[in-house]
């Protein structure tokens, strides 16, 4: 996770908007690391796992209504990252974290980036 987070990082910091094959990409990228590793993630890559994906969520959404050619697609990468987030919340939970911890949590990567 923390490679995916470097990657967004350097995302959130740039003037422009990156083109929908890049988008794609990352979000493919998290998509098959999140299928292939979530039952082997400790609480920490999963909150980073949880924060990237409700930003790749946001951005899909926003993008959605913004782009009439890849609508569709920005649609289903925003339904997917949903589903990871409500995923990896009830995991979370699971483990022992409250939603306030889960929340405090994503808030301090959000500090940080």
């Amino acid at each position: 996770m923390d490679k995916l987070l470097e990657k967004l990082k350097e995302y959130l910091h740039m003037e422009t908007e990156i083109p929908f094959d890049e988008f794609s990409e990352y979000y493919r990228t998290l998509i098959e690391e999140l299928n292939l590793k979530f039952n082997d993630l400790n609480n920490d890559d999963r909150v980073k796992a949880l924060y990237i994906c409700s930003i790749v969520q946001s951005n899909a959404d926003a993008r959605a209504k913004e782009s009439k050619v890849n609508a569709k697609a920005f649609k289903k990468m925003s339904a997917k990252c949903a589903f990871w987030a409500d995923a990896i919340k009830f995991n979370l939970g699971k483990s022992g974290m409250s939603s306030e911890e889960i929340e405090k949590a994503t808030e301090e990567i959000n500090e940080n980036i």
